[in-house]
């Protein structure tokens, strides 16, 4: 099993990726780097592609809406070129708030504009001159809009590969299976082995039916916090702010994706309260009513047999490669719980 795990710079970027560095060392193996409305991706996957000599370099994602699909294509190039082929594209469709608000975009088809991204970018790669008429994306665009004069035209440089990795986040039962069809891996949130087969299992085989028998199995990543030692269970509540502001506040009332995943999941009375007391303010009353049997199921925290059974149980669910985060005050503690986790992965 790979492992991968965020970059987090709220305390300084360029110390966040010499942490990276250090990771990269104690058994890493992917860094997602997130864009939502802050910094751009690319420039920070750029960087780290500087500073780090193994670890893939992933995008956490790139949304749709932000980029064409031809620029998305360059960028993921661009940034293998510079890595020696240890890019992946992750895209992802965000959320009408985001892109609405925040880009000026219509929210609308987002599973059909991932699979046309998907297609071009592929082509792009390929060196193959980009006439596409899709649904969503007309490239060249027609002669009846703009001047008329626009061209097939290819990349002027060769590829490191002329297969970029792509991987999607993708949480709704169509986009999941659109995800399992053409994407190389696949990245859910709220994740449970327990709740998995439930939630998405359907969505998967009806994926995986229609994909391309020549393309390898989907990779799928998930985890968790990580902590293993003896008494470290208190450390799970760490996980209660980011999953109340998710479940109880990221997107409106009736278009919350995540609340419906963790309603889906087995928590659908804990999903609506936890939600009223959100959007009335009383957020820590909403991290206090996440489920601790959740937090147990979602974490990689408690003693090293603990860790163990959730690691199998992680694996028979499907899980094929781990998204963590490091619990640890300093850079030094987060390092050696990856190394511990490293080891312990690799006796499974």
């Amino acid at each position: 099993m790979r492992i991968s795990t965020l970059l987090s710079y709220a305390g300084g970027f360029k110390e966040a990726v010499a942490e990276v560095a250090e990771l990269e060392k104690a058994g890493l193996d992917v860094v997602w780097v997130p864009e939502a409305y802050s910094f751009d991706a690319p420039s920070a996957m750029g960087y780290l592609a500087a500073k780090t000599e193994r670890v893939t370099i992933a995008s956490g994602i790139l949304p749709v809406y932000s980029r064409t699909p031809s620029l998305l294509a360059m960028t993921a190039a661009g940034i293998d070129s510079l890595s020696d082929g240890r890019c992946m594209l992750g895209l992802g469709a965000s959320g009408p708030q985001v892109i609405e608000g925040f880009h000026g975009m219509p929210y609308q088809a987002p599973v059909g504009r991932i699979r046309e991204v998907i297609e071009i970018c592929r082509m792009v790669w390929r060196r193959e001159r980009v006439q596409y008429m899709g649904k969503h994306y007309q490239i060249p665009l027609s002669q009846d809009q703009g001047t008329g004069l626009g061209k097939p035209l290819k990349l002027i440089n060769h590829p490191v590969r002329e297969e970029i990795p792509i991987a999607v986040a993708s949480l709704g039962a169509k986009s999941v299976e659109m995800t399992a069809e053409l994407a190389d891996a696949w990245l859910p949130a709220f994740y449970t082995a327990e709740a998995a087969a439930d939630v998405w299992g359907a969505a998967i085989a009806a994926g995986n039916a229609k994909r391309d028998a020549k393309r390898p199995p989907l990779e799928i990543f998930a985890g968790g916090m990580v902590a293993i030692g003896e008494g470290l269970e208190h450390l799970r509540d760490l996980a209660r702010p980011q999953a109340a502001l998710y479940i109880g506040g990221m997107g409106a009332r009736t278009k919350n994706f995540y609340n419906d995943i963790f309603a889906r999941s087995g928590y659908a009375d804990e999903a609506k309260q936890i939600q009223d007391l959100y959007l009335s303010g009383e957020k820590k009353a909403a991290e206090e009513a996440i489920p601790d049997e959740y937090l147990a199921h979602s974490s990689l925290v408690g003693p090293e047999g603990f860790v163990r059974e959730r690691l199998h149980a992680l694996k028979e669910s499907g899980v094929s490669s781990l998204n963590i985060g490091l619990a640890g005050q300093t850079r030094a503690e987060r390092v050696a719980q990856c190394e511990r986790l490293r080891n312990l992965v690799d006796t499974l």
